[in-house]
């Protein structure tokens, strides 16, 4: 099964490495569905998911607490668990096929929040010299 839709993340990404080596982002997300009660709040289910390889490792700084994403989950299923009160809760689980970035969070003036830029990797410089000598 999949599930398709737009939601709201939870909370940052965050990476984890599996025992192979490859990157693994667990994402957090909230849908909201259904009519707005009295009080103007609208139901919600939240879901877990996983990013893997290259794309978590460089989507993950950009994926942050508030962001908008549409995205596409394969293997998405329901799970149980126990929540904090005794109670038990459901949650929807799959594995990120496809992401996309909706509108960036709000701030507290209203404004978009800055996103957070991900440090540029470092590379070495090659001067015309050195090009040279090697030539």
């Amino acid at each position: 099964m999949k599930l398709i839709g737009l939601c709201r993340l939870g909370r940052d990404a965050e990476i984890r490495y599996a025992g192979d080596g490859t990157p693994v982002a667990s994402l957090v997300g909230a849908w909201n569905y259904g009519r707005k009660d009295g009080e103007g709040k609208q139901p919600s289910q939240w879901g877990e998911f996983s990013l893997w390889g290259e794309r978590a490792e460089k989507l993950a700084p950009y994926l942050l607490k508030g962001q908008q994403v549409y995205l596409i989950a394969g293997d998405a299923h329901v799970e149980t668990f126990e929540k904090r009160d005794g109670g038990q809760g459901v949650k929807l689980t799959g594995r990120v096929e496809s992401l996309e970035f909706g509108e960036r969070p709000k701030g507290a003036d209203g404004a978009a929040a800055p996103r957070q830029a991900a440090a540029p990797a470092a590379r070495p410089e090659i001067g015309r010299a050195s090009c040279r000598e090697r030539v």
